[in-house]
Protein backbone atom coordinates (compact mmCIF):
# COMPACT_ATOMS: atom_id res chain seq x y z
CA UNK A 1 0.00 0.00 0.00
CA UNK A 2 3.16 2.30 0.74
CA UNK A 3 4.25 2.20 -2.41
CA UNK A 4 1.32 2.70 -4.56
CA UNK A 5 0.45 5.44 -2.32
CA UNK A 6 4.18 6.71 -3.54
CA UNK A 7 3.31 6.13 -7.00
CA UNK A 8 -0.17 7.65 -7.14
CA UNK A 9 1.20 10.95 -5.20
CA UNK A 10 4.15 11.14 -8.17
CA UNK A 11 1.43 11.02 -10.61
CA UNK A 12 -0.88 13.67 -8.95
CA UNK A 13 1.84 15.98 -8.56
CA UNK A 14 4.06 15.55 -11.78
CA UNK A 15 2.39 18.70 -13.65
CA UNK A 16 3.41 19.20 -17.51
CA UNK A 17 5.97 22.29 -18.95
CA UNK A 18 5.63 23.45 -22.49
CA UNK A 19 8.15 22.61 -24.82
CA UNK A 20 9.89 25.74 -26.47
CA UNK A 21 10.44 25.56 -30.25
CA UNK A 22 10.35 22.50 -32.32
CA UNK A 23 12.72 19.23 -31.72
CA UNK A 24 16.62 19.72 -32.43
CA UNK A 25 18.26 16.96 -34.47
CA UNK A 26 20.47 16.23 -31.68
CA UNK A 27 17.59 15.17 -29.89
CA UNK A 28 16.22 13.36 -32.37
CA UNK A 29 19.20 11.43 -32.43
CA UNK A 30 19.71 10.69 -28.70
CA UNK A 31 16.35 9.90 -29.34
CA UNK A 32 17.00 6.90 -31.92
CA UNK A 33 19.48 6.21 -29.57
CA UNK A 34 18.09 5.19 -26.53
CA UNK A 35 15.12 3.77 -27.77
CA UNK A 36 17.26 1.10 -29.61
CA UNK A 37 18.66 0.49 -26.02
CA UNK A 38 15.90 -0.27 -24.68
CA UNK A 39 15.01 -2.42 -27.61
CA UNK A 40 18.36 -4.27 -27.46
CA UNK A 41 17.83 -4.87 -24.01
CA UNK A 42 14.84 -6.83 -24.81
CA UNK A 43 16.47 -8.56 -27.68
CA UNK A 44 19.22 -9.72 -25.38
CA UNK A 45 16.90 -10.83 -22.43
CA UNK A 46 17.62 -7.54 -20.00
CA UNK A 47 14.39 -6.21 -19.61
CA UNK A 48 11.99 -7.04 -16.87
CA UNK A 49 8.40 -6.78 -18.17
CA UNK A 50 7.78 -2.73 -17.94
CA UNK A 51 10.07 -2.13 -15.55
CA UNK A 52 13.69 -0.60 -15.00
CA UNK A 53 14.81 2.16 -17.07
CA UNK A 54 16.91 3.65 -18.87
CA UNK A 55 17.73 7.71 -19.31
CA UNK A 56 19.05 10.33 -21.57
CA UNK A 57 19.62 13.68 -21.29
CA UNK A 58 18.97 16.78 -24.30
CA UNK A 59 21.85 19.17 -23.77
CA UNK A 60 20.73 22.53 -22.37
CA UNK A 61 20.84 24.04 -19.01
CA UNK A 62 17.19 22.66 -18.23
CA UNK A 63 19.02 19.04 -17.35
CA UNK A 64 15.84 17.70 -19.41
CA UNK A 65 16.36 13.89 -20.08
CA UNK A 66 14.48 10.95 -21.83
CA UNK A 67 12.93 8.08 -20.22
CA UNK A 68 10.71 5.30 -20.83
CA UNK A 69 6.91 5.59 -20.45
CA UNK A 70 5.66 3.37 -17.57
CA UNK A 71 3.53 0.93 -18.99
CA UNK A 72 5.28 -0.01 -21.80
CA UNK A 73 7.57 -3.11 -22.67
CA UNK A 74 10.97 -2.51 -23.70
CA UNK A 75 10.27 -3.49 -26.90
CA UNK A 76 7.29 -1.22 -27.63
CA UNK A 77 9.82 1.63 -27.15
CA UNK A 78 10.37 4.18 -29.99
CA UNK A 79 11.94 7.58 -30.80
CA UNK A 80 8.58 9.42 -30.44
CA UNK A 81 6.99 7.47 -27.30
CA UNK A 82 9.65 8.08 -24.95
CA UNK A 83 8.44 10.33 -22.51
CA UNK A 84 10.94 13.87 -21.89
CA UNK A 85 10.72 15.11 -17.63
CA UNK A 86 12.49 17.97 -16.02
CA UNK A 87 14.72 17.53 -12.96
CA UNK A 88 11.36 17.98 -10.45
CA UNK A 89 9.73 15.13 -12.57
CA UNK A 90 6.92 17.25 -14.85
CA UNK A 91 6.96 16.37 -18.59
CA UNK A 92 7.86 18.23 -21.14
CA UNK A 93 5.92 18.57 -24.15
CA UNK A 94 4.04 16.19 -25.46
CA UNK A 95 3.24 12.78 -24.00
CA UNK A 96 1.23 11.00 -27.01
CA UNK A 97 0.15 8.11 -24.59
CA UNK A 98 -0.70 9.56 -21.55
CA UNK A 99 2.10 7.19 -19.61
CA UNK A 100 3.60 8.59 -16.08
CA UNK A 101 7.26 8.09 -15.90
CA UNK A 102 8.53 5.75 -13.78
CA UNK A 103 8.90 7.27 -10.10
CA UNK A 104 11.78 4.85 -9.56
CA UNK A 105 13.22 6.19 -12.56
CA UNK A 106 13.04 9.83 -11.54
CA UNK A 107 14.55 9.31 -8.26
CA UNK A 108 17.47 7.42 -9.29
CA UNK A 109 17.90 9.38 -12.62
CA UNK A 110 16.81 12.73 -12.05
CA UNK A 111 19.66 12.79 -8.89
CA UNK A 112 22.39 11.44 -10.72
CA UNK A 113 21.57 13.72 -14.13
CA UNK A 114 21.62 16.72 -11.75
CA UNK A 115 24.94 16.21 -10.34
CA UNK A 116 26.64 14.83 -13.07
CA UNK A 117 27.68 16.24 -16.31
CA UNK A 118 29.25 13.62 -18.43
CA UNK A 119 26.06 11.56 -17.37
CA UNK A 120 24.22 11.82 -20.80
CA UNK A 121 23.10 8.24 -19.98
CA UNK A 122 22.42 6.11 -17.01
CA UNK A 123 21.52 2.58 -17.45
CA UNK A 124 19.67 0.80 -14.12
CA UNK A 125 18.68 -3.16 -14.54
CA UNK A 126 17.66 -5.99 -12.99
CA UNK A 127 18.99 -8.84 -14.96
CA UNK A 128 20.00 -12.30 -12.74
CA UNK A 129 23.15 -12.52 -13.37
CA UNK A 130 23.39 -8.82 -11.84
CA UNK A 131 20.73 -9.37 -9.21
CA UNK A 132 23.06 -12.23 -7.69
CA UNK A 133 26.07 -10.48 -8.18
CA UNK A 134 24.05 -7.51 -5.72
CA UNK A 135 23.98 -10.45 -3.54
CA UNK A 136 27.49 -11.22 -2.68
CA UNK A 137 29.51 -9.70 -0.02
CA UNK A 138 32.76 -9.36 -2.40
CA UNK A 139 31.48 -7.68 -4.89
CA UNK A 140 32.97 -7.65 -8.33
CA UNK A 141 35.90 -9.44 -8.29
CA UNK A 142 38.75 -8.72 -11.28
CA UNK A 143 38.78 -12.30 -12.19
CA UNK A 144 38.29 -11.72 -15.93
CA UNK A 145 39.57 -9.31 -18.30
CA UNK A 146 36.16 -7.62 -19.26
CA UNK A 147 35.78 -7.55 -15.01
CA UNK A 148 39.18 -5.51 -14.54
CA UNK A 149 37.64 -2.73 -16.92
CA UNK A 150 35.86 -1.63 -13.88
CA UNK A 151 38.69 -1.77 -11.30
CA UNK A 152 38.09 1.72 -9.24
CA UNK A 153 35.21 2.55 -11.51
CA UNK A 154 32.44 0.86 -9.52
CA UNK A 155 30.48 1.84 -6.29
CA UNK A 156 28.03 -0.12 -3.94
CA UNK A 157 24.85 0.96 -2.39
CA UNK A 158 23.13 -0.68 0.18
CA UNK A 159 19.53 -1.68 -0.16
CA UNK A 160 16.99 0.65 1.21
CA UNK A 161 13.62 -0.34 -0.40
CA UNK A 162 12.04 0.69 -3.32
CA UNK A 163 13.56 3.52 -4.54
CA UNK A 164 11.01 6.16 -4.22
CA UNK A 165 12.23 9.07 -1.98
CA UNK A 166 14.05 11.64 -3.07
CA UNK A 167 15.88 11.87 0.56
CA UNK A 168 17.81 7.93 -0.91
CA UNK A 169 19.20 10.66 -3.78
CA UNK A 170 21.98 12.06 -2.08
CA UNK A 171 23.30 8.76 -1.15
CA UNK A 172 22.61 7.47 -4.31
CA UNK A 173 24.95 10.27 -5.15
CA UNK A 174 27.58 9.66 -2.65
CA UNK A 175 27.68 6.12 -3.26
CA UNK A 176 28.39 6.24 -7.40
CA UNK A 177 30.47 9.45 -6.87
CA UNK A 178 32.58 9.49 -10.55
CA UNK A 179 32.69 5.67 -11.48
CA UNK A 180 31.28 4.45 -14.20
CA UNK A 181 29.18 1.95 -12.51
CA UNK A 182 27.26 1.48 -9.50
CA UNK A 183 26.12 -2.10 -7.95
CA UNK A 184 22.65 -1.59 -6.13
CA UNK A 185 22.83 -4.21 -3.36
CA UNK A 186 19.94 -6.57 -3.01
CA UNK A 187 18.54 -5.21 -6.23
CA UNK A 188 20.20 -4.54 -9.44
CA UNK A 189 22.96 -2.58 -11.66
CA UNK A 190 23.28 0.88 -13.18
CA UNK A 191 26.10 2.30 -15.35
CA UNK A 192 26.66 5.76 -16.26
CA UNK A 193 27.93 7.14 -19.95
CA UNK A 194 28.37 10.12 -22.02
CA UNK A 195 25.79 9.24 -24.87
CA UNK A 196 24.11 6.38 -24.43
CA UNK A 197 26.12 4.16 -26.85
CA UNK A 198 29.21 4.17 -24.20
CA UNK A 199 26.56 3.64 -21.11
CA UNK A 200 25.31 0.45 -23.19
CA UNK A 201 28.99 -0.86 -23.99
CA UNK A 202 29.39 -0.44 -20.24
CA UNK A 203 26.65 -2.25 -19.55
CA UNK A 204 26.78 -5.62 -21.93
CA UNK A 205 30.90 -5.82 -19.85
CA UNK A 206 29.48 -5.29 -16.57
CA UNK A 207 26.65 -7.90 -17.29
CA UNK A 208 29.20 -10.50 -18.69
CA UNK A 209 31.66 -10.08 -15.66
CA UNK A 210 28.73 -10.68 -13.56
CA UNK A 211 27.84 -13.80 -15.45
CA UNK A 212 31.49 -15.37 -15.53
CA UNK A 213 32.23 -14.20 -11.71
CA UNK A 214 29.21 -16.37 -11.03
CA UNK A 215 29.89 -19.53 -13.31
CA UNK A 216 33.42 -19.20 -11.90
CA UNK A 217 31.94 -19.23 -7.79
CA UNK A 218 29.32 -22.47 -9.12
CA UNK A 219 32.14 -24.51 -9.84
CA UNK A 220 33.30 -24.35 -6.69
CA UNK A 221 36.70 -24.71 -7.33
CA UNK A 222 39.53 -21.81 -5.76
CA UNK A 223 39.21 -18.63 -7.70
CA UNK A 224 42.32 -17.24 -9.43
CA UNK A 225 42.95 -13.76 -8.47
CA UNK A 226 45.56 -11.72 -10.91
CA UNK A 227 47.96 -9.90 -9.44
CA UNK A 228 47.16 -5.99 -8.32
CA UNK A 229 49.24 -4.84 -11.03
CA UNK A 230 48.00 -6.60 -13.70
CA UNK A 231 44.51 -5.64 -13.28
CA UNK A 232 45.58 -2.02 -12.44
CA UNK A 233 47.78 -2.47 -16.31
CA UNK A 234 44.30 -4.09 -17.57
CA UNK A 235 42.23 -1.22 -16.26
CA UNK A 236 44.63 1.51 -17.89
CA UNK A 237 44.58 -0.46 -21.39
CA UNK A 238 40.88 0.11 -21.42
CA UNK A 239 40.70 3.52 -20.57
CA UNK A 240 43.05 4.30 -23.23
CA UNK A 241 41.50 1.78 -26.02
CA UNK A 242 37.47 1.89 -24.84
CA UNK A 243 35.72 3.95 -27.35
CA UNK A 244 31.61 2.66 -28.22
CA UNK A 245 32.41 4.32 -31.96
CA UNK A 246 32.45 0.66 -33.22
CA UNK A 247 30.04 -1.26 -30.93
CA UNK A 248 26.90 0.97 -31.51
CA UNK A 249 26.63 1.02 -35.11
CA UNK A 250 27.07 -2.43 -35.51
CA UNK A 251 23.79 -2.96 -33.21
CA UNK A 252 22.18 -0.33 -34.47
CA UNK A 253 22.57 -2.43 -37.87
CA UNK A 254 21.58 -5.50 -35.82
CA UNK A 255 18.14 -3.97 -35.09
CA UNK A 256 17.62 -2.32 -38.63
CA UNK A 257 18.29 -5.85 -39.59
CA UNK A 258 15.48 -7.18 -37.67
CA UNK A 259 13.26 -4.61 -38.62
CA UNK A 260 12.98 -2.76 -35.05
CA UNK A 261 10.57 0.08 -34.62
CA UNK A 262 12.88 1.85 -32.52
CA UNK A 263 13.33 4.57 -35.36
CA UNK A 264 9.55 5.21 -35.02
Amino acid sequence: MATETVYDSFRMEAGSVAETGPRTETEQRIRRDLAAAYQLCARFGWDDLIYTHISARIPGPEHHFLVNPLGLAFDEITASNLIKIDLDGNVVGENRHGYQPNAAGFVIHGGIHSVREDAGCIMHLHTEAQMALSCLEEGLLPLTQHAMRFHDRIGYHDYEGIALTTDERRRFIADLGDNAALVLRNHGSLTVGRDVAQAFVEMYYLEKSAKTQLLARATGRPLRLPPREVVELTAQQWTASFSAGLEWPSLLRTLDRTGSTYRD
